[in-house]
């Protein structure tokens, strides 16, 4: 039985597609994107879209590899956590949203050949230096698709307002 992990491929599903009771997913707001801007900080202490989606993939990718051997290999300290946007230039906004939208599939893949029993299995957590449930992990990647989703809605309209002002 999965119930549980089914819940949490629901809410990453639709923080990324679904409709939210917050009003917007991953996708309504960025179908509409110049793809010019993505490398744009609209403040100089805010983040580019393009370092949003790079730091959101960076974590995905590292809870699917907590997932595949028990334990992790980012900190908040690594540098991949938040690339530069001349790096992320460099990849391609293309390949950048290719591999945050497939990093979700992988994810959900994996998951969706777990029981609920799974959410109770321990991993090491390189970043807290602990071991902690997968359930710890899984429900952290939810709370932290939105944390990031409210920063790229503000983000969004901060490079929007630039906009209309030149």
């Amino acid at each position: 039985m999965n119930d549980l992990i089914q819940n949490i491929i629901r809410q990453l599903q639709d923080i990324q597609s679904g409709k939210l009771w917050i009003g917007s997913s991953y996708n309504s707001k960025l179908k509409h994107i110049d793809p010019e801007l993505v490398f744009t900080r609209p403040h100089e202490h805010m983040h580019s879209i393009a370092e949003l989606i790079s730091h959101l993939t960076l974590w995905r990718k590292e809870c699917i590899l907590k997932i595949e051997t028990g334990k992790g290999s980012k900190t908040d300290d690594c540098e991949e956590n938040w690339l530069p946007n001349d790096k992320l230039k460099a990849i391609g906004w293309e390949t950048l949203k290719s591999e945050y939208d497939n990093s979700l599939l992988m994810l959900i893949d994996l998951l969706n050949a777990k029981d609920d029993d799974f959410l109770s299995v321990t991993y090491y957590d390189t970043d807290f230096k602990d071991y902690y449930d997968y359930a710890f992990v899984l429900n952290g990647m939810v709370h932290h698709d939105i944390y990031h989703l409210g920063q790229l809605g503000w983000t969004i309209k901060f490079l929007k307002d630039a906009q209309k002002s030149t």
